[in-house]
C-alpha cells in the first residue's frame, strides 16, 4: 500500500475512534494514521482498545489499535478523571488494551489504568 493511500484509510478509522473518545470525554485528538512496520507504511487498525497512558502534561485515555498505535486521545487531565473517561470508554464497548505499552506519536509509553 502506498503511503498516501494508508494515510487516507488510517485517518477513516482514526476519526471513528475520535468520534467515541469525544462522545465520552468532551473532547478528543486525532493522533495517529498510519504505522510503520518492517519499513512499510500501513493505515492504524479498524479494531480498538482503550488504556489510560502519562504524558508530559498528565493523564490521557486513548484508543489504540491491535498493535497498539493510538488512534485518539482525551486532552491531558489528572490521573482520576482519564480512569474516569477510561471506563465510560469500557462501558460503551471497548475492551481494553491488555500490553502493557502502546505507541504515541513517536513515543512509545507504559499503560498505567491497572496501577494503583
Amino acid at each position: 500500500m502506498q503511503y498516501f493511500q494508508a494515510v487516507q484509510k488510517g485517518k477513516q478509522r482514526a476519526s471513528k475512534s475520535q468520534m467515541k473518545m469525544f462522545d465520552v470525554a468532551g473532547f478528543s485528538m486525532l493522533t495517529l494514521t498510519t504505522k510503520k512496520i518492517d519499513g512499510k507504511f500501513f493505515p492504524v487498525g479498524e479494531e480498538e482498545f482503550t488504556a489510560v497512558i502519562e504524558s508530559e502534561d498528565g493523564h490521557v485515555a486513548v484508543i489504540v489499535d491491535n498493535d497498539g498505535f493510538t488512534k485518539a486521545q482525551s486532552k491531558a487531565v489528572e490521573k482520576e478523571e482519564a480512569i474516569s473517561i477510561f471506563k465510560k470508554l469500557l462501558d460503551s464497548g471497548i475492551p481494553e488494551y491488555s500490553e502493557k505499552e502502546i505507541q504515541i506519536w513517536s513515543q512509545t509509553r507504559p499503560t498505567i489504568q491497572n496501577q494503583v
